[in-house]
């Protein structure tokens, strides 16, 4: 098992705070990918699989149709998605994806946390070459899968890294081919339990852990601001 792996073990450990901000995050992908590709889940791929995450955890349907129903009125804001990167401390990388409807807004309050957090906001891209931009599926596990037969299949996936953690199948590739590992996975009566865009460090910085105190104080703070969706970082 690879870098996959251990980047997995690592995220299970540290889930998001509340349902409260799971169900907002999931609301913000769906109105992104309704904007993208429409209000059809048969036609829309990435919709799909966010419907799919936002049962796997426990999101109201209701909550699910006001989210499209948002993206398809005129009279809502439109979120988009802006990436922001920047330095915390200890020369930690740190990778923040962001839906927002005010970008004005959003940077400047990513600035105040990142120095308050003893960082530094910086360039959109400068961490581009720390991290690699992975799509990941949780699958449910499925008597009588053959790992190494369920590998080479998923080969014409140009897959990177496919493995069963406890009761769960993870697979990872490159987040251009999640469409592809969709249908394989759909075609096969494979269970999607979650759909995640990630970036995934390509080397991990080890900290004492007072440093580690640090660095998570900073992850806190960005991940407490309502535009946020996503943070990644290099810290072991």
């Amino acid at each position: 098992m690879g870098r996959a792996f251990e980047y997995r073990k690592a995220r299970k450990l540290k889930r998001w705070g509340n349902m409260a901000r799971t169900f907002t995050r999931i609301g913000k992908e769906i109105e992104i990918a309704v904007k993208a590709g429409g209000p059809d889940p048969d036609n829309n791929v990435r919709l799909r699989l966010l419907m799919q995450t936002a049962k796997t955890e426990n999101m109201p349907k209701d909550n699910v149709e006001r989210a499209v129903k948002r993206a398809v009125s005129k009279d809502t804001s439109e979120y988009r998605e802006v990436v922001y990167d920047g330095k915390g401390p200890h020369g930690i990388a740190i990778v923040v994806e962001t839906a927002t409807d005010n970008p004005t807004r959003t940077v400047a309050n990513l600035r105040a946390a990142f120095v308050r957090g003893k960082g530094e906001l910086g360039t959109m891209g400068m961490n581009d070459f720390l991290f690699e931009r992975k799509c990941s599926f949780v699958v449910a596990w499925k008597e009588g899968t053959d790992m190494d037969e369920l590998e080479l299949e998923l080969i014409d996936c140009d897959i990177d890294e496919v493995f069963r953690d406890e009761d769960e199948i993870m697979i990872y590739a490159d987040f251009k081919n999640y469409g592809s590992i969709q249908k394989y996975l759909e075609e096969h009566n494979f269970e999607i339990k979650s759909f995640k865009f990630e970036r995934i460090p390509l080397t991990l910085r080890e900290l004492t852990s007072e440093q580690q105190e640090d660095v998570n104080a900073l992850l806190e703070r960005l991940e407490n601001d309502e535009d946020v969706v996503n943070v990644f970082h290099n810290m072991a």
